[in-house]
């Protein structure tokens, strides 16, 4: 088993992948589909030890990492590979228990679980989780409805008490050269094409090739938003503020924010897939997401090239769309789960299994 060799495969498939090498003898691996399954981890962590060259296996199902102690006369790339393969014989087991060929792309369903032979209950309680856990993501597109519905009533406020002018103003006094220069800054991180560029860029690079689904949508939000904020700017015909001399060149139209609603679909949807990837660090991706758009979008104010208006407007179009563009990436999963619900049921009626909890 050659280093080169297993250097490859794992190139191929980015599912195992090398987080802490350091030590010799001693590897830390992300593994795609750990997370929130208890099965795969058990799986892992039975199989691991059963090889000679393993001294010690841990895995995480809240971290979705595996802790290996080894001979130090293996390499961490033999290690990986062997964890690849464990894996890989883990989705063998579960196609072959589904009936299905629905699960090539082991890597968007990561967290159905299956033991095969004597014990069905760990199946069923794996894909108890997996259910759980699609449930959970529904429940998150829908808690940022009503947000949609704060910001929509809120524009409508602003704008019925003739607001926009009066918050501008008093922005205006905390003005410094300093701020400008950071302000100038920010705002260029919102700037549409910037965003556009970049996520068309990761949507067809080959970086990306084993997450061409998450990077194809990512690219259609990205043009998605930018097509709408133009098709709503012609449509309004607002101006823009001209309450001071502007310090940066901007279009004509000015309802809705692009920055603010580009924004919120490219940077929302990327927190989003990082969230998924690292779970254990989402709270911390999904604080910086949301300060990193909110700055984005008082720039614009502080620039003096927006009302308020345009800003929550931005936000809340930009926030339907990403929505949808959430829900489309999750569509195929919903499918599977439907499908693993459904034998569920059927198994239950027919063998009456026992479920671990």
């Amino acid at each position: 088993m050659g280093t080169p060799h297993c250097q490859k495969l794992l190139n191929q498939t980015h599912w195992v992948q090398a987080i802490h090498t350091a030590v010799k003898g001693r590897a830390r691996y992300k593994v795609n589909g750990l997370y929130h399954s208890e099965a795969l981890k058990r799986y892992l962590e039975s199989r691991l030890l059963e090889d000679k060259i393993i001294l010690q296996a841990r895995a995480n199902s809240y971290t979705g990492n595996v802790l290996v102690s080894f001979h130090p006369d293996n390499s961490s790339n033999a290690i990986a590979l062997l964890i690849q393969e464990i894996v890989l014989d883990y989705r063998k087991k579960v196609s072959k228990s589904l009936g299905t060929s629905n699960l090539h792309s082991f890597g968007t369903k990561e967290n159905i679980g299956f033991v095969g032979g004597n014990n069905r209950n760990i199946f069923d309680s794996a894909v108890l989780s997996q259910i759980s856990m699609q449930r959970q993501l529904n429940q998150t597109a829908s808690q940022l409805i009503p947000v949609v519905c704060v910001l929509v009533c809120g524009t409508a406020l602003l704008y019925a008490y003739n607001l926009d002018e009066a918050i501008l103003l008093l922005i205006q006094k905390l003005h410094t050269p300093l701020r400008d220069r950071i302000m100038l800054g920010i705002t260029f991180l919102g700037d549409p094409l910037v965003m556009l560029i970049s996520s068309l860029g990761l949507a067809i690079s080959p970086l990306y090739s084993n997450r061409r689904r998450q990077a194809t949508i990512l690219g259609i939000a990205g043009v998605g938003a930018i097509l709408l904020n133009c098709l709503m700017k012609i449509s309004f015909g607002r101006a823009r503020p001209a309450l001071w001399k502007h310090i940066i060149n901007v279009g004509q139209h000015s309802f809705p924010s692009g920055h603010a609603m580009v924004s919120i679909v490219i940077y929302g949807f990327t927190g989003y897939i990082l969230a998924k990837q690292f779970p254990e660090w989402r709270f911390w991706i999904y604080g910086l997401t949301v300060f990193l758009i909110a700055a984005i979008g008082f720039s614009r104010l502080y620039l003096g090239v927006h009302w308020l208006t345009d800003v929550t407007a931005g936000y809340a179009t930009g926030l339907v769309w990403l929505i949808a563009c959430i829900l489309i990436l999750e569509s195929e999963q919903q499918g599977i789960i439907d499908e693993l619900e459904g034998r569920l049921e059927t198994a239950s009626i027919q063998t009456k299994p026992t479920f671990v909890g």
